[in-house]
């Protein structure tokens, strides 16, 4: 697959690096490239990135950072399975519990919340840091919203981190579940109470709680632009209309010698200095 020339590997964290000195340096060089590529692509656009992890992946399965890429970028375009697969085996390799919490959503994705849920009481789980045991009560709360358990799932995301009031990287999608699982079971104005604090903490936009809020408050957007688009196809159509009023109307008449001509064309304009 093609990569830009500014691509050049030496973006790659430094562990990552330290992982592909095993390799060639040439073939080291083309597995950084591509893992640059599913990084800038796994947002914007998953099914690119996910063609550059299964590169990646030929070129070196045996890399634990390239099994981990490729299972976030089969993640993103939701083939759980494949993601699920992937992940455990760059598992296998580092020893690390830092992706169990996304190995359960993929048991979710799977059609599989009970082995999901199982998952969250695992030892594994006490070993993750704060940020990967919010996740895990997020996959949890998720779980049992798939059961049917809706307010299981609200005590399920009631936590010190939701009570607290510092902001963390976890803070605004923490919050946002919560008020997505009041919502749930019926509790609409404590609903829009932590939509609305999700939305305090979403300083990079990752929610959609400012839509759920004017949602929940009966407010439609009206697109400016499309508006405007439309109108000004409206005003068109009627000039044309007006243009073939004009080609078509019948000819009653022809001027006669005696009628003053015009020496100026009808549409001609006078030229401007």
């Amino acid at each position: 697959m093609p990569i830009p020339e500014d691509v050049t590997g030496e973006e790659v964290d430094k562990d990552v690096r330290q992982e592909l000195l095993s390799l060639p340096k040439t073939l080291a060089d083309d597995v950084a490239r591509n893992l640059v590529m599913v990084a800038r692509l796994l947002d914007e656009d998953p099914e690119q990135a996910y063609g550059y992890s299964r590169v990646a992946l030929r070129l070196a399965s045996r890399v634990p950072s390239v099994r981990e890429a490729a299972g976030f970028a089969a993640y993103a375009v939701a083939k759980y399975g494949e993601a699920l697969a992937e992940f455990r085996a760059a598992r296998r390799m580092t020893g690390s519990v830092e992706l169990w919490p996304v190995m359960a959503d993929c048991e979710r994705g799977l059609g599989r919340p009970e082995k999901a849920l199982a998952m969250a009481g695992e030892p594994e789980v006490q070993k993750l840091d704060r940020a990967g045991q919010v996740e895990m009560r997020l996959v949890a709360a998720g779980a049992r919203q798939d059961m049917g358990q809706s307010d299981a799932a609200v005590v399920t995301l009631q936590s010190p981190e939701l009570a607290s009031n510092s902001v963390q990287p976890w803070t605004a999608r923490l919050r946002y579940a919560y008020a997505d699982a009041l919502l749930q079971v019926g509790r609409e104005d404590e609903a829009r109470e932590w939509f609305a604090k999700a939305l305090e903490a979403d300083q990079g936009g990752t929610t959609n709680a400012s839509d759920r809020l004017a949602e929940l408050d009966g407010v439609e957007f009206t697109d400016v632009l499309e508006d405007a688009d439309e109108d000004e196809d409206a005003e068109t159509d009627e000039d044309e209309r007006k243009d073939e009023a004009v080609t078509e109307a019948p000819a009653d008449t022809a001027p006669s010698d005696d009628a003053p001509r015009e020496d100026t064309p009808r549409d001609s304009r006078p030229e401007q200095s």
